[in-house]
């Protein structure tokens, strides 16, 4: 089955300069599984093809069921320098949550 992961996750984004920070928060320890097994740096990457023009980093956080990816160079310069809407990544915590992955059917975290 297919969700998006607003339907299992929450997620908080700032910046850090160049760079959005993007924490993603599993809802349980069995949909952090899922996350950690789907949510790659490279799927995050394609998401945000438009967005990120460098790496992306993840890190993994387990005791607190978290995933946090910094998208380099994405603020076209940061708050001070950029001309974009959203200088500071504030956006992308929500934009992360529309990509869709899979779960299996019948999966708890997935129901929506």
């Amino acid at each position: 089955m297919r969700v998006k992961l607003e339907t299992i996750a929450h997620a908080r984004s700032g910046d850090k300069g160049d760079a959005s920070n993007v924490g993603l928060i599993a809802q349980s320890p069995e949909i952090y599984e899922v996350l950690r097994a789907q949510v790659t740096a490279e799927r995050v990457k394609e998401h945000f093809r438009e967005v990120c023009r460098g790496p992306v980093q993840r890190y993994e956080l387990p005791n607190i069921l978290a995933l946090n990816f910094i998208l380099h160079d994405s603020l076209g310069g940061g708050g001070t320098e950029s001309l974009k809407n959203d200088a500071q990544g504030k956006t992308h915590a929500q934009g992360l949550l529309q990509m869709e992955i899979d779960v299996p059917e019948g999966f708890a975290g997935g129901q929506t």
